[in-house]
Order: structure tokens, then sequence, then C-alpha cells
């Protein structure tokens, strides 16, 4: 396997002789020439080819630009992973706008905050995404969007985002009647009546492609801007550290307002006239479907997923040959689920990552060709990005450690802050001037770096490995407590599935250790009280890591990201809210 994979690698750099900066609509164009009649979005209801989606996206980009939208412009995307996405998105770029992928599945609050936020001008949303109310929230946000006129309605207080001149319902199968919305259809229609009308947006491979809000694991969203060369980077380096095979079948349900169905699934498999398989929603039985069904080759998870997917039954009927490679990222897994997957998958291409919105998404991979135990104690090494990277090592970024709380270098191998910087790095977070003067720090060469959050280190062959988030670090007996090391020790225990170690304000103490706990399911942790865990804790901790206290929670309760991030800052909501009511 070894040798095929290098033999991949090899063969998609030569296409690459060297880097040309591109903007996302003249890639498409680059790649509807080549790959033409290949397909490129395959979903239940629709199959595009790169044909289809170059023509579409050419069509709606004509009838963004005859409803006033121009270079800069923010145009949001609210919609699931359906093929009208790519289509739109695609269109987005090639009328010189910016991408705002929103979260599908905010409240009304939430919509509201990051359509004001981002100076959405236009969005082009569904009707609806499973229970969650689309329409029913933009009537209260913003009244009379659906009525004609309502680009020319007089802009007054109420909360409404001041900037939104557009709504476009993009009709879906089974969408209520919304008359008098301008509609999907209306907005080809228009293209098709004035072509060329996007032509000369005059936008560039350095110009933003994207206002990509980050998921919020540690608190409110904010707006990262990246653009359309750092994307495409990103997106080629995948493909070269993954060593994609010609025409790569990728399935996910990854939302694509997240770096990682719009990067490591969309972006990447264009550069070798591959195909993404997108679903709106996971279910291990989806996706087991879907392999048999679009013949898939690769796909995209998280851990959790990964879980149901050697649990699910039918996973022993569906017919799952044609998969040979996984990428499984946003949180560490043990060694015996990737042992798991390959055994009951047949799989022999397994990695995992690590990366940031603000990075311009995955930054490292572990080798398809690596050993499953540095899938297991690493978050891989910087992506191979060849023409496309920085160095020596041609790498897509450089790491290294800081001090978290002076900025202070570290010596390679010291557990710090990361920090890293590299061609895909964002330009900052849109209208918030303080989180980006806190986030990227010039050094005394000039080089940009990007501040993690992440503590970790870089050992002496290039892979990190994560030891917690440094706003996650709390005091427990005037000393500073690392999460990610109780946890590793409570992990350990028979009787637990899962854990989270969190700082929680305590009258007595001021703040003291948590342990979250899942139990795991079987005899022992049916068993399991928070005595056991606080003895297990002693057994192996110094005193002052020791969990306090022990709340116990169902795995359906965590609170998580899109992408199966655990967000910890509501784990101490809960705690909080539990402490109170006991």
């Amino acid at each position: 396997m070894n040798v095929l994979v290098t033999e991949r690698r090899a063969a998609l750099a030569d296409r690459f002789p060297t880097w040309v900066p591109r903007t996302l609509d003249t890639w498409l164009d680059t790649c509807a020439e080549q790959f033409g009649e290949r397909e490129l979005v395959v979903t239940d209801e629709r199959v595009l080819t790169y044909a289809d989606v170059a023509a579409e996206s050419r069509r709606l980009a004509d009838g963004l630009a005859s409803l006033g939208v121009r270079r800069g412009d923010r145009v949001g995307l609210l919609m699931a992973n359906h093929a009208e996405f790519v289509t739109l998105k695609f269109a987005i770029a090639r009328a010189g706008a910016v991408a705002i992928p929103f979260n599908f599945l905010y409240r009304t609050d939430e919509l509201r905050y990051v359509l004001e936020q981002s100076d959405c001008k236009v969005l082009l949303t569904n009707d609806h995404f499973q229970t969650l109310d689309h329409a029913g929230m933009l009537d209260e946000i913003v009244p009379g969007w659906d009525a004609p006129g309502f680009a020319d309605r007089a802009v007054a207080g109420g909360g409404a985002p001041d900037g939104l001149r557009h709504v476009v319902l993009v009709e879906r199968p089974g969408d209520s009647s919304r008359p008098g919305a301008f509609t999907g259809g209306d907005l080809a229609a228009l293209g098709a009546d004035n072509p060329g009308a996007a032509d000369g947006a005059g936008h560039g491979p350095d110009d933003i492609a994207d206002l990509l809000y980050t998921s919020g694991s540690t608190g409110s969203p904010k707006g990262v801007q990246v653009t359309h060369d750092a994307v495409l980077r990103t997106a080629y380096a995948s493909a070269l550290t993954r060593a994609y095979e010609d025409g790569r079948r990728i399935l996910f349900s990854l939302p694509c307002y997240h770096m990682f169905g719009y990067v490591e699934g969309l972006l990447s498999a264009t550069f070798v006239g591959g195909a993404v398989i997108m679903l709106p929603s996971f279910s291990a039985e989806a996706y087991l479907t879907a392999i048999e069904k679009h013949r898939a080759t690769d796909m995209l998870c998280v851990p959790t997923m990964a879980v149901a997917l050697v649990e699910s039954p039918l996973r022993h009927e569906a017919d799952l040959t044609s998969l040979t490679a996984i990428l499984c990222g946003s949180a560490p897994a043990p060694v015996w689920l990737w042992e798991q997957v390959e055994r009951e998958f047949g799989v022999s291409e397994i990695v995992t990552g690590y990366g940031m919105t603000e990075c311009g998404g995955a930054m490292t991979l572990t080798l398809p060709e690596d050993d499953l135990v540095l899938t297991s104690t690493t978050v891989g090494r910087p992506k191979l990005a060849g023409v496309a990277g920085v160095g020596a090592d041609a790498a897509l970024c450089v790491y290294r450690t800081v001090d978290p709380v002076t900025g202070e270098v570290l010596a390679d191998g010291a557990v710090g802050e990361l920090t890293s910087y590299g061609p895909t790095t964002m330009l900052g977070y849109h209208a918030k001037p303080e989180e980006t003067a806190a986030a990227l720090h010039t050094s005394a060469d000039g080089t940009v770096w990007l501040h993690s959050g992440d503590l970790g280190l870089v050992r002496e062959d290039g892979y990190l490995v994560l030891t917690g988030r440094s706003k996650e670090v709390y005091k427990s007996g005037g000393e500073l407590v690392m999460p990610k090391e109780v946890e590793e020790v409570l992990g350990a225990h028979a009787g637990i599935s899962q854990v989270y170690a969190v700082g929680v304000v305590d009258d007595r103490w001021g703040e003291i250790g948590c342990a979250v706990i899942v139990r795991a399911p079987g005899a022992e942790g049916e068993a399991l009280t928070a005595d056991d865990v606080i003895a297990h804790a002693r057994e192996h901790l110094a005193r002052f890591k020791v969990p306090k206290r022990v709340e116990f929670l169902d795995a359906t309760a965590l609170p998580t990201t899109a992408t199966g991030k655990v967000q910890k800052f509501r784990l101490v909501e809960l705690v909080a809210q539990q402490g109170e009511t006991s």
C-alpha cells in the first residue's frame, strides 16, 4: 500500500508543477474544462456534473449581479447539504461576493445576530430544515421579507439587519407556499434574462471568498475571513497528503458551513476530478446505504459517527467494497476504534487531523501510510502542500509553541500554546478588531502568527500532540490543572465511556474540578458511582488534580457542535444548573 500511496501522491504533484492562485469560480471553470462530464455533486435527489455546476453557477451569478450584488458584498447561505448549496456557493464567488454559509441549526436570536454582525446583503435560504422553520424565523427578524418591494422598504429600528436587501427562497420538495417571495427559480430566470451580468466582477485570488462563523466550542461565534487562494491551497494539500486517486468519491454529512465538509470534502475532490456524495444529516444507516448506492471510496466523519457505524447491524449487509479511505477528525479516538474500523470495513487508509477555521481549515493530517498508533496518539503533522506550501519542507504551515501567559517562544518539544503561520491563515475576524488583535501576532521579522488557544507540543518528527485548551485550564488548590491529563486517567477506567474535565465556580474553593462522565455500556458502567470515579483519580493523580465533583450524563445530552466537538463552556453551564437544582 505504501508504494501505491507514494505513486498516487507523485502523480498529483506532477499535475501541479507550480501553484497558480485562482478564484473559486475560475478554478471551477478549469475543472469543468478537464472533467466536464464527470459527476461532481451526488445526492439522492440530483446528480450534477462539473459542466452542470459551472453552467448553473454562471446563470445564478448573473441573477445575483442583476439584483445589485457587487464585489465584496456579503451573501448568506442558509441551507443544508443539498446540491443547490454547491451551485449557489460557486455563483456567489463568480459574482465577486463574499459567501457566508450560516449554521442552519441556528435559532432565531442566533440567526438575527449573524445576519446583523455580517452585514449580509442577500440571504439565500430554504424554507426549513427538519423541524427548524427558517421562514418563520425570518418573519420575526425581518417582517415582510417575502413581500414584493422588500428591498425598497424604509430601514427602521426593530433590530432588523439594516443591510439585508433581498431574501431568496430556494424551493425544496415539500416546502410550504410563500406567495410573493422571490424564489431560487426567479433568481435563475433573472440570470437567464441578463446573461453576462456578472462578467467582470473584478475579484481576485486574494479577495475574501468566505466569511465562516466559528462553531462556538469556546463561546460566541466570530466571522472568520478567508481568501479564495487560501481555501484552494488547503484543499490541494488535503488531496496531496492523503494521496487521492483520480476520481475519488467522498461521502459526508458534515455541513458545508464548516471547513470540514467544505474543504476536506467539496474542494479537495475537485483536484482529482472527483465527486462528493452529500447527505443533509447523519445516520449510520444513511452512510452505509450511500456507500453501496453511490460507490463511495472515501468518507468524512467524527469519532462518534465512526462508533455508530461499527455498531450498526447494517454494516454486515451493505456492500462496502468500494470504500478504501476514511478521514475522522474533530476529536481524539482510541486505537481500538481504528483497528475495529479497519477490520469491519476493510479500509486501509485511516487518517485524522487538526485545524481551525482561522487557519484555513485542517492544517495537519496523519498520512495514510502511517501506523494506526499515530492516528490515536497524535493529530498528524502539517499537511504536505508541495508547490502550495511554505518553507524547505513545502508544508501547508509551520507550528511552534509559546508560553500561554507570556507569549515567549518555547523550546522544541515543550508543551505550550500552539501557534502557526502559513499562506492560508485568516485575514481576521469580521468587524472584531480586538479579537483579531488577540489572535494574530506579528513577530519581529514580519511573520504573522495565529494563536490557537490549544495546548500541545510539536514532536521531533513534526507530529502534533494536543494536551488541552488554554482557556480550559483551571485552578484547584492554587495549582493549574490541565483537563486533558485528568481525562486520560479517568478514561482508562472500564466503566467510563467518555469523560470531560472542567473547572466550575465553587462558593468555598472559588474554582474546583468537575468530571462529567458518560458511563460505559455494560455491568461496570451501570454500577459506576461518583465515589468510584474519585477513588480511581486518587490512585493515579496528584491530590490537587482529583475532581471534587462528578456529574453523570447520557451521551445524547452532551452539548456538541455540528462536527462533534463537545462544547465545554456549555458543559460548565449544565453543571452549574445542576448545582442550583440539587
